[in-house]
């Protein structure tokens, strides 16, 4: 049933849009059929759900947040289908008027809608004839179970099928965001710097993390923005992933916040800041903090089309040793100690990854679109953790987030091993087991000549932070 009367959002992607990129992958993989399956509900419970969040893919080929859908395009025929399980009246009678299948199918351009139940005969009738269906990795058991369903095969043919020349197109395609996918982003951005400058005017001694967490996804919501990952707001920094909320900020400590937010769109933010919860870094603090912005600032400048992400992120770590090295913390040849791994030591994951629909976009595509054939990604510590080896182009969006933290667990265990004597001093390292850790973001375009950190600016200088506390 159609619902003429559902005022919709104003969108800043048509269908002309969703049809281009279409049109532009079908063209892209040459032949067979793409299959694109949508996110299902997921459940939390019985009869609750989490709050559903379509596939990106299907999102950026047809902007339709509908749970159960799945697009089929033939790359031969040049044609795109929409299958949707029918709109019901409990459907209307629990959520109230809502674009209905029909609806989202015009809004996406997409002329061919059907049932989801004929779905299954259609892809039978597909293989009968021999034809390629090409479909994404599927990183959701209840999608990879429901496409064995659909194509009749075991759970490991499925698995390891998914299409390496249909990630290469998709990968490339949404790799290189145009103005609206930039401004998308540069809109999440901005509610982002908000969040950052009440988190900066609340914190203070006393407080719990959970309280300044609070403050700052109260923003998102008001913006109708929810968060796009689970935020970090924590004064142990040097617990690189930690989401945990409980402590209390102390007067020394330093907190750091990685959050980010999703527009109407799908579009995300990823920012970071590290603040003194005194309003003030220690001198201490600010010699370390200086060196990790200025590993940052030259990466953003450095970076332009053709250059290798991979450099940029062993220049950051040169930058990042160097500056240790004047520290006392580090010694010998710089560049030796990077060669080396031993930077990992206060460095141990990537410089940055790319930003679009997803905080790490295209993750699920993993080496296949990350990195080329020619240069796979190192098994060194710390630089196997870069989640992205490839040139950069005009139009890519990434996160550069150089970071320096004092793990005493990782200090231990080198230590004892001896590992890497000959550019770490341990013993000067005793006086940094509580300092904690330090990372510095912004989400940066690549442009044809340069780069341009996206959104407003969100205070990161030193003086810039200590003048946003008081």
């Amino acid at each position: 049933m159609v619902h003429p009367e559902v005022a919709t959002l104003e969108r800043r992607f048509t269908a002309d849009t969703f049809r281009a990129r279409r049109a532009h992958l079908r063209d892209a993989v040459g032949s067979g059929l793409i299959l694109i399956p949508g996110t299902g509900t997921v459940w939390r419970n019985a009869d609750n759900p989490h709050p559903f969040r379509q596939s990106s893919h299907v999102l950026y080929l047809s902007g339709i947040a509908l749970p159960g859908i799945a697009l089929l395009l033939d790359a031969e025929a040049g044609t795109d289908t929409l299958f949707a399980p029918p709109d019901t009246f409990d459907d209307l009678l629990w959520h109230g008027p809502h674009p209905s299948p029909e609806n989202h199918a015009a809004e996406a351009g997409i002329g061919d809608l059907r049932d989801s139940s004929e779905l299954k005969s259609v892809l039978a009738e597909a293989k009968r004839q021999g034809r390629t269906v090409h479909y994404p990795p599927l990183f959701m058991p209840s999608m990879l179970l429901t496409l064995v369903d659909l194509l009749g095969e075991s759970v490991e043919t499925v698995r390891d099928g998914a299409s390496e020349p249909l990630m290469r197109a998709l990968g490339d395609q949404r790799a290189a965001k145009d103005e609206s996918e930039v401004a998308e982003i540069e809109a999440a951005v901005a509610v982002s710097a908000e969040m950052y400058a009440e988190a900066m005017r609340v914190a203070r001694s006393g407080l719990l993390e959970a309280e300044v967490h609070a403050a700052m996804i109260a923003v998102g919501h008001r913006h109708g923005m929810p968060v796009s990952f689970e935020p970090i707001t924590t004064v142990r920094g040097e617990v690189l992933h930690n989401h945990a909320r409980h402590n209390t900020l102390r007067e020394g400590q330093l907190l750091l916040l990685d959050s980010g937010v999703e527009t109407a769109e799908g579009y995300a933010s990823d920012i970071t800041r590290t603040i003194p919860v005194s309003g003030v870094f220690s001198d201490q603090q600010r010699a370390v903090y200086e060196i990790v912005l200025r590993a940052e600032e030259e990466a953003i400048e450095a970076m332009r089309p053709g250059v290798n992400f991979r450099d940029l992120h062993l220049a950051a770590a040169l930058t990042l040793a160097a500056g240790l090295k004047d520290l006392g913390l580090m010694k010998g040849d710089v560049d030796d100690a990077v060669a080396a791994g031993a930077h990992a030591l206060f460095f141990p994951h990537g410089l940055g990854h790319p930003l679009g629909l997803d905080v790490h976009d295209l993750h699920d595509f993993g080496d296949t679109f990350a990195y080329p054939d020619d240069a796979p990604r190192s098994d060194q510590f710390g630089t196997a953790f870069l989640r992205f080896g490839r040139d950069l182009e005009a139009g890519h969006v990434m996160t550069i987030e150089p970071g320096c933290y004092f793990i005493p667990p990782l200090i231990d265990r080198w230590r004892s091993e001896g590992r890497h004597t000959e550019f770490i001093d341990y013993d000067k390292l005793d006086a940094y087991r509580d300092f904690g850790g330090i990372r510095i973001e912004d989400d940066v375009l690549c442009t044809e000549d340069g780069s341009r950190i996206l959104g407003p600016a969100i205070p990161k200088a030193v003086a810039d932070i200590e003048a946003a506390m008081r």
